[in-house]
């Protein structure tokens, strides 16, 4: 209750931006997202309101499964939550963008139905008349009906992986890398729903002039910090006579920009490469008659 009364009292002038940023998992990564973005955050211990070097940005941390129920109240302009909170709660916004980032990759993750790895059952119909525990209820629900399957599901409040089969027949759990599955001896029966994180916006602030630029700024900005993820630029000198040689060594994401020197016969170059070729990359470059090569990082890439 404290939270939705201080969100009540936030500035509400339509300089300011209401931000929701996710809380738990993903709050780091996502921290650490906006930072890479330009937005750069403070968050103090035990508090859910963050400070930002931003005046026209408000924030405050709520669970993600919540964030899509808020933004279409209006409690929040904009938001970060996963396409599966979205589809869980039925909230009606305006999905601005996609951002593929999780808590501990920069890929998506999966709803998948689980059994114990002895377990009979090896598709869905098996699961008729079982008992099905899972955080994503209503997920779960259009998921059986589709199949034609009428099945027990019961909202799992934590610790999902260790119910079957004492207390549940099968779970649907969230899963990244499915080392948590396998070390509580699971196996995976389908995959229900691949989810991302997206930003996502009120339809009203959608509609207002100021906070649709101000939103569409952030999102370019933070698709910008992901693509940069994994990259990073090379510059170098070398001369013309090596120039064809160099070109055919470099993966760029694009070919190289090549500016003349004020030494005759030398040209300087700039690429973006795959940081973890780099390593095998230099020493060929150098080879190949490079000089001077400076690798720096990329907080950003627009497209």
């Amino acid at each position: 209750m404290l939270i939705l009364e201080r969100a009540v009292i936030m500035d509400t002038s339509n300089k300011v931006l209401k931000l929701g940023l996710p809380k738990g998992s993903l709050q780091d990564s996502t921290i650490d997202l906006f930072a890479h973005a330009g937005f750069h955050f403070s968050v103090q211990s035990r508090s859910y309101f963050p400070s930002i070097d931003d005046d026209e940005l408000e924030a405050i941390l709520i669970r993600a499964q919540e964030m899509a129920h808020y933004v279409e109240l209006g409690a929040f302009d904009v938001g970060l939550t996963g396409k599966d909170w979205i589809i869980e709660t039925d909230a009606d916004v305006v999905e601005v963008a996609d951002l593929v980032y999780s808590k501990a990759s920069m890929r998506p993750v999966r709803w998948v139905l689980c059994v114990p790895e002895n377990s009979p059952v090896q598709s869905v119909k098996d699961l008729e008349g079982k008992h099905i525990a899972t955080e994503v209820v209503n997920i779960t629900k259009k998921y059986l009906a589709k199949n034609g399957v009428n099945a027990l599901v019961e909202f799992s409040w934590g610790a999902t992986e260790v119910k079957p089969p004492d207390l549940a027949d099968a779970i649907v759990e969230v899963t990244e890398t499915g080392s948590s599955l396998r070390a509580n001896k699971l196996r995976i029966v389908d995959t229900i729903l691949e989810s991302n994180t997206k930003l996502i916006a009120n339809k009203n602030s959608w509609n207002d002039p100021w906070k649709r630029e101000k939103i569409e700024n952030m999102a370019m900005l933070l698709q910008g910090a992901i693509n940069a993820q994994g990259k990073v630029g090379l510059k170098m000198n070398a001369p013309k006579s090596a120039l064809d040689k160099i070109i055919a060594i470099i993966p760029a994401l694009r070919q190289p920009t090549i500016s003349h020197l004020s030494e005759d016969g030398w040209v300087a170059l700039e690429v973006i490469v795959k940081e973890k070729i780099v390593r095998h990359l230099i020493p060929e470059l150098k080879r190949a008659g490079a000089e001077g090569i400076f690798e720096y990082d990329i907080n950003k890439l627009i497209d």
